[in-house]
C-alpha cells in the first residue's frame, strides 16, 4: 500500500511535485515533465517495437502525453497517486500513435543488407534530388538535417550550435524526415 501524507493525500514522488507545481513551482512541474517523459519514452518504446512499426513516432507519442497532462491536469485528484493517471493518458496516446502509423511493419535494414548492392560511387543526379528536397524544409530543420545525416554530427553539438535541447532537436528532426519522406513521395507519383 501506498504511504499516505498527513493530508490524506498519496506521498509518492510524482504526486509531490504535482502538487508543488499546482501551487506555482515551475522546478517541480518541470522536473515532474522530465520524469514522466522518460516513463513514457520507455512505454512507447516497448510498445512500438511489440508491433514492429519502428520507432519514428515515439518522441510525438511522448509529446503528445506530456501535453495533455499539462491541459488536462486541473482534472487529476489530489487524493490519488499520479503515476496511474499519467499512465492512463500516455497509454491512450501511444495507442492513438499506432493507429496513426497504421499497419506499416519496419523490418531492420540489417535483416536485408546481403541482398542490397554496394554503391558504386556517388550518383550525381541522386544527390541532385537529394538538394531539391531538402530546400523544401524550413531553413533550421535544414540545416538540422545536413548537420545530423549529412555531416554527422552528434546531437548533442547540433543542439549546443544552435542554443536548443537536445529532445527539441530529435523532435525537429524527425518531423523534417518525416517531411523529406512526403516530399519525396510526392516527387515520385
Amino acid at each position: 500500500m501506498k504511504a499516505q501524507s498527513i493530508e490524506g493525500q498519496p506521498d509518492d514522488p510524482w504526486s509531490r511535485l504535482m502538487r508543488a507545481s499546482i501551487q506555482g513551482d515551475e522546478g517541480a512541474y518541470r522536473r515532474l515533465l522530465e520524469d514522466i517523459g522518460r516513463s513514457v519514452r520507455t512505454m512507447a518504446r516497448a510498445a512500438f517495437a511489440r508491433a514492429r512499426v519502428g520507432d519514428a513516432d515515439i518522441e510525438d507519442a511522448v509529446q503528445e502525453t506530456l501535453l495533455a497532462i499539462h491541459l488536462k491536469r486541473h482534472t487529476w485528484d489530489a487524493g490519488q497517486p499520479l503515476a496511474p493517471w499519467a499512465y492512463a493518458i500516455a497509454r491512450h496516446k501511444i495507442v492513438d500513435a499506432l493507429r496513426r502509423r497504421g499497419r506499416q511493419r519496419v523490418e531492420p535494414l540489417e535483416d536485408f543488407q546481403e541482398f542490397l548492392a554496394a554503391p558504386q560511387g556517388e550518383d550525381p543526379h541522386a544527390l541532385s534530388d537529394a538538394r531539391k528536397l531538402l530546400e523544401t524544409l524550413a531553413p533550421r530543420q535544414r540545416d538540422i538535417v545536413t548537420s545530423i545525416s549529412l555531416d554527422g554530427q552528434s546531437i548533442a553539438a547540433t543542439a549546443a550550435r544552435l542554443s536548443m535541447s537536445e529532445v527539441a532537436v530529435r523532435v525537429a528532426l524527425h518531423r523534417a524526415l518525416k517531411s523529406l519522406g512526403a516530399a519525396w513521395r510526392r516527387s515520385v507519383k
